[in-house]
């Protein structure tokens, strides 16, 4: 796995999300995920919590990418949200996070989760490309650069 298309469904990317802080977020994200991968929220809202508790997982520059292991998961998959307004993400460079890229894995995919994860992060540190996110005009735009490749050069 080492593609975009591989982790990410169109139903999986949404604009402008509207939340206060991290726990309506992941709230959010569980819904999302509900939505596009038939996932339990609730399950998905308390891994992302239970992983967050051991460290955050905002990266610097406005971008986090959170992660968690879900029983019953067949596969890696990802959900992408950009905020409406940036929140406090405890990151390692103490700025505001606006950019997510959520990671939710089966507890038995060691490798495939750590090649995913390392494809969104070098992603992800691509100034240029998180521009293009930050200026995208719909969820389509959103993505269309992952699904177009431009992400994928990035790394």
């Amino acid at each position: 796995m080492t593609e975009f298309s591989d982790l990410l469904l169109p139903g999986a990317v949404v604009a402008d999300l509207a939340v206060s802080a991290k726990k309506p977020l992941f709230q959010q994200i569980g819904m999302i995920a509900g939505s596009a991968y038939a996932l339990d929220p609730v399950t998905v809202t308390d891994a992302l919590s239970a992983r967050e508790k051991l460290g955050s997982t905002g990266f610097g520059g406005g971008v986090a990418t959170p992660h968690g292991r879900i029983d019953g998961l067949p596969h890696v998959v990802g959900i992408f949200t950009r905020l409406a307004h940036a929140i406090d993400f405890r990151a390692v460079d103490d700025l505001p996070v606006d950019i997510i890229f959520t990671l939710l894995s089966p507890p038995d995919a060691g490798a495939a989760h750590l090649k995913a994860l390392a494809l969104v992060s070098r992603s992800l540190r691509d100034r240029a490309l998180v521009a293009k996110l930050r200026g995208a005009g719909s969820p389509d735009a959103l993505y269309a650069l992952f699904s177009t490749g431009e992400a994928r050069d990035a790394a």
